[in-house]
């Protein structure tokens, strides 16, 4: 399967980096082609300008749009890897969903509501949070973690299996843990198909 690697995380040197590598390492070892978009190394600007929505609405996709859609549509599986961030994504991963998931590209409008127009087989998401679960669970909030993306943007433009897991406490976890999550990581590539 060709598969696209969406990664924002601004230091190279963080636990989400790792994830990257585990990741992409257990995806290549179960012969899947890969793709990875850095969105920080690539300084991609999230900032959706009025001129590039207008000409959307007209139709006319911006050469830095088509190119984004480009790698989208190119793949057949999406990984995102990301920190929870007031509990969402960065602002530049929200500012390439702003820019990629296009009207006519990602979903369309009916009569009947919005229609999701993406083919991927699978959406994988994986998540770093700096507090223990039970701090979520007992704000009610858990389900802020993980929604947006899975339900809010990517149920939304017609992709139906979407796998999330949220890794708590992170920037406590002893160096064992760490590892356990890589392995697991790791596996998650392996088993992608599944």
């Amino acid at each position: 399967m060709r598969i696209l690697i969406v990664y924002a995380h601004p230091n190279p040197a963080s636990f989400n980096h790792a994830m990257l590598e585990y990741c992409q390492k257990g995806l290549v070892s179960a012969g899947h082609e890969v793709r990875v978009k850095d969105l920080y190394t690539e300084e991609f600007d999230p900032v959706l300008r009025a001129s590039e929505l207008a000409s959307l609405q007209t139709g006319v996709i911006p050469e830095k749009i088509a190119h984004e859609q480009e790698a989208l549509l190119w793949a057949e599986g999406l990984v995102f890897i990301y920190p929870l961030w007031w509990y969402g994504r960065p602002a530049i991963l929200k500012g390439w969903f702003d820019h990629v998931l296009t009207n006519g590209v990602a979903f369309a409008y009916s009569a009947a509501g919005p229609i999701g127009l993406l083919k991927h087989k699978k959406a994988l998401v994986l998540i770093t949070a700096g507090s223990d679960k039970s701090f979520f669970q007992a704000n009610d909030s858990e389900t802020l973690i993980h929604r947006p993306m899975t339900d809010g943007t990517l149920s939304f433009c017609g992709i139906k299996n979407i796998q999330y897991e949220v890794f708590y406490n992170v920037p406590t976890l002893p160096l064992e843990k760490r590892e356990n999550i890589l392995q697991q990581i790791t596996a998650l590539g392996e088993n992608f198909n599944a």
